[in-house]
């Protein structure tokens, strides 16, 4: 089945080239384009793609910040930053980007990010396959890396969290590599003792050990293997509602 695929460019030879390489692929079906941030928004609530191509540099606009509304969607479509500027890189990967393309593209690397998708894709479960079967539940958080599968007990994890464009999983003992954004893994947790606190973390209620209050309204959670971490604004409601504190 083919991906459906939306580009957010405002140059169109731009677009015109990237709908000109995926589909060459025979994957993915250019559902629509957009050449800012407004329009784009409002086609990709509508259409609800797979995947989401954006350029970061757009006119007066940035593709960071369509990319951080895109990411408060229920089902987030996987965003691919295609640009010339090699220096949003870190931003980008904070916002959960799956890829990130540098112009001129190639079309090998197209392929490359395409079969990245398919595979992160498929480690996901949808949500009605979930809603159809038993609530059944392991207990167990499986990590595929290149040549093993690690089954980590849901109950070890202290915190998932994303550093310099890696998401890691972290126990108190080891630190796993997760070749997944932060949005995946949350839905893979599925589980209400495991809590969204910052853009870059997601915490286990259990291991918070302390609390501490830091400027502007946020917080630091002191975590039990020691770890500090902090809870930004927009968590700070629901996690105080949970806590009560």
């Amino acid at each position: 089945m083919k991906l459906n695929a939306f580009i957010v460019d405002d140059e169109p030879l731009a677009r015109d080239e990237l709908a000109y390489l995926l589909k060459r692929t025979h994957e993915v079906e250019v559902m629509g384009q957009a050449g800012d941030v407004e329009d784009a928004l409002e086609q990709i609530r509508l259409q609800r793609p797979d995947i989401l191509f954006l350029d970061i540099e757009l006119s007066e606009e940035s593709g960071l910040m369509l990319a951080t509304e895109i990411n408060k969607m229920d089902q987030p479509p996987f965003i691919i930053f295609a640009t010339a500027y090699d220096e949003f890189a870190l931003e980008a990967f904070e916002l959960n980007a799956v890829d990130y393309l540098l112009k001129p593209f190639g079309e090998g690397r197209v392929r490359q990010t395409i079969a990245k998708v398919r595979s992160m894709m498929q480690r996901s479960i949808p949500v009605e396959e979930k809603k159809s079967r038993p609530n059944l539940d392991t207990g167990k958080f499986a990590i595929a890396t290149d040549e093993r599968i690690f089954l980590i007990d849901k109950d070890a994890i202290v915190y998932i969290g994303t550093s310099e464009g890696r998401t890691e999983l972290k126990t108190v003992d080891s630190v796993y590599q997760i070749p997944e954004p932060l949005s995946v893994v949350e839905k893979r947790l599925d589980s209400p003792a495991f809590l969204r606190v910052h853009r870059s973390y997601i915490i286990q209620l259990t291991c918070i050990e302390e609390i501490q209050p830091w400027f502007n309204s946020t917080y630091n959670l002191i975590m039990k293997d020691g770890s500090k971490v902090p809870v930004s604004r927009t968590y700070v409601k629901e996690l105080k509602q949970l806590i009560g504190f």
